[in-house]
Parts: structure tokens; C-alpha cells; sequence
């Protein structure tokens, strides 16, 4: 496995990380142990996870408290990262990015994740009724208090990475050192100002949804259902993503890459997680698992050195008709 620095920072986490969005639905908790135990035994040092996970009505905070557990005394060893900010219960106070409820998230995290520090704290939207600099002042003090290592952000825009960057400079606090959002060689809308915008600032990128719910393992294809037990399966708690996924265009896509990958002796698997990781920022693909092999073979994939003259031909192939953004 190899190991990154996250952003501007001294933060190293592996090229793969594991999310956890679906530890207390898809998984029980043993199926989450295993999962963990797997990812470890492969070298990964990251897990990601969320206050609102995994979704669902009733569901929320199982993931936390699912993946405490699974790690146990090897919390120590890992980087957890989990994120605020989604709404978490009814009414004003229970979601955004204020002081007030800021102090409030963190507690009960905490308390799920059965630790004293978390790692990396995320806050999962931006909130536009709350000055950013409320809210790097709050996490600053956190930081200070020892509960939060480093802080970061997800689903960002470009210039909200830019803005929080020059901000947190101006006010001498800590910054993000990340940026979590979607990011895949069928989904690269995020190259026009987002993927820029985050080098520019220094701030570290983690693609989620790597893999396209599946669609870039291979597992769906076209004019079948996707299968019981899969992400996008019937009864899933992100089976509503099936027609953002399963597309024409998708299914198009995934069969230019496999002719690709089978003249280069290349598994799809091993090109989507390459391509992503020679992207320039891109420091760890964030890949949620269901079993065992799934870790296994999503850290062996990392292994794949693709050459540039691959990377180049990928990215012609996969290249929008009108271009960037789409």
C-alpha cells in the first residue's frame, strides 16, 4: 500500500481508503468487522464515515458507532474521519455549520465513535446562513481542545475551497486540508473548477464514489436489474442513485474502458482506481465495501501503475463530446 500526504499538511493516509456509509444497513456488525479486519490486514489507515450514516430512516450514527467498535484497540493505528453538518434531527439546531451546533455534533460523535479524538473532521456541505470564518474559529478551538487533528470539507465548490483557504489565513487558524467529492473517470464535471481550485489552495482531494456505485466494477450491465445485495440493488439504501448510474451513457463509457483495459491486460477495477490516482491532488480513493474481497481487491487495484501514455488515452476516451464541465 502506499501512503500519501493529505493537502498541505503532515497527515499521510493510504491510497485507499474505506467508507463506511454502509455499516449499519447493508452490514451488520459483524459483516463491518469483517470488512475493517480486511482493510487493515491490506494496509489501509483510512476510514471515513459520517454522523447522518448510513442513510436511512432511523439509521443515522450506526456507522460511527460500528466502525468504534469494529476497530477497538486498533483505533490508535487508523485516521478516522467523519463529517457534520447534514441535518441529524428537526428544527434549526440540529444541522449547519454554527458554533452551537458544531460543538454539539462533535460530542456526539465522539461518544459513537468510542474515541477522545477524531482525526479528520469534515463538514459534510457548506452552510450559507453561517459566516465560514463561525465556523474555522469553532473548529480552530476544537483543534485546540485536542478533540479534532486536522479539519476538512466536502462537496465544495471551487471557489468556496478558495474563499475558506484565504479565510482561515486571515483569521491565523487552522485550514482544510481536504476536500470529499464525487469523482470518478465517468464523472469528471469535477475538473472545471473544484479539482483546480482545490490544488490552488493546497487542499488535499478524496474523490467519493470512486468506483460509480459499482458501475466500475463491472457488476451491472445493461438491460439487467441490478442484483439483490449490490449498492444499487432493490432495498438498498442508495438504490435511488440507480438513475444517476445506470445510464446509457454509463454503460457506453464502461464498455470503452473494458476493451481498453482488456488490450493492456488491465481490469476495470484496476483502471478506474489508477486513473484517479494519477490525477493531480487526488491523495486516497475513498471506495465503501460490502465484504471482505472487496477491500482486497480495491487495494490491489491501487497497485496498477498505469503509464502516461495510458492516462492520456483515458482521458481522450472518456472526454465529454462538448468538453468540460458537462
Amino acid at each position: 500500500m502506499e501512503y500519501r500526504t493529505l493537502g498541505n499538511s503532515g497527515l499521510k493516509i493510504s491510497t485507499v481508503s474505506l467508507g463506511t456509509n454502509n455499516f449499519g444497513a447493508i452490514c451488520d456488525m459483524a459483516a463491518s468487522q469483517a470488512v475493517v479486519d480486511s482493510a487493515i490486514e491490506a494496509g489501509v489507515t483510512m476510514f471515513d464515515t459520517a454522523d447522518v450514516y448510513p442513510p436511512g430512516p432511523g439509521l443515522a450514527g450506526k456507522s460511527e458507532e460500528f466502525l468504534g467498535k469494529a476497530l477497538g484497540a486498533r483505533r490508535k493505528d487508523v485516521i478516522v474521519a467523519t463529517k457534520w453538518g447534514m441535518a441529524m434531527g428537526k428544527g434549526p439546531y440540529m444541522t449547519g455549520g454554527s458554533r452551537r451546533y458544531i460543538f454539539n455534533a462533535v460530542e456526539a460523535s465522539l461518544k459513537r465513535l468510542g474515541t477522545d479524538y477524531i482525526d479528520l473532521y469534515q463538514m459534510h456541505f457548506p452552510d450559507t446562513t453561517t459566516p465560514i470564518e463561525e465556523t474555522l474559529m469553532a473548529l480552530s478551538d476544537l483543534v485546540r481542545q485536542g478533540k479534532v487533528r486536522y479539519i476538512g470539507c466536502s462537496n465544495f465548490r471551487g471557489y468556496q475551497i478558495v474563499d475558506a483557504a484565504h479565510k482561515a489565513k486571515a483569521l491565523g487558524v487552522p485550514p482544510f486540508i481536504s476536500v470529499q467529492n464525487y469523482y470518478n473517470i465517468l464523472r469528471r464535471d469535477i475538473e472545471d473548477e473544484r479539482l483546480p481550485a482545490a490544488n490552488l489552495a493546497g487542499v488535499g482531494f478524496l474523490p467519493y464514489f470512486p468506483l460509480a456505485n459499482g458501475m466500475l466494477t463491472g457488476k451491472y450491465r445493461r438491460g439487467e436489474k441490478p442484483s439483490q445485495g449490490t449498492r444499487l440493488g432493490e432495498g438498498s439504501p442508495m438504490a435511488g442513485l440507480s438513475g444517476m448510474e445506470l445510464t446509457e451513457h454509463n454503460f457506453g463509457q464502461v464498455e470503452k474502458l473494458e476493451s481498453f483495459g482488456k488490450e493492456r491486460d488491465l481490469s476495470l477495477l484496476q483502471i478506474a482506481v489508477g486513473w484517479l490516482l494519477a490525477q493531480p491532488g487526488v491523495t486516497s480513493c475513498m471506495a465503501g465495501a460490502t465484504k471482505p474481497d472487496q477491500v482486497k481487491q480495491n487495494a490491489a487495484a491501487a497497485g496498477a501503475k498505469l503509464s502516461a501514455e495510458d492516462i492520456s488515452v483515458l482521458n481522450k476516451l472518456t472526454k465529454p463530446a462538448g468538453g468540460l464541465p458537462f
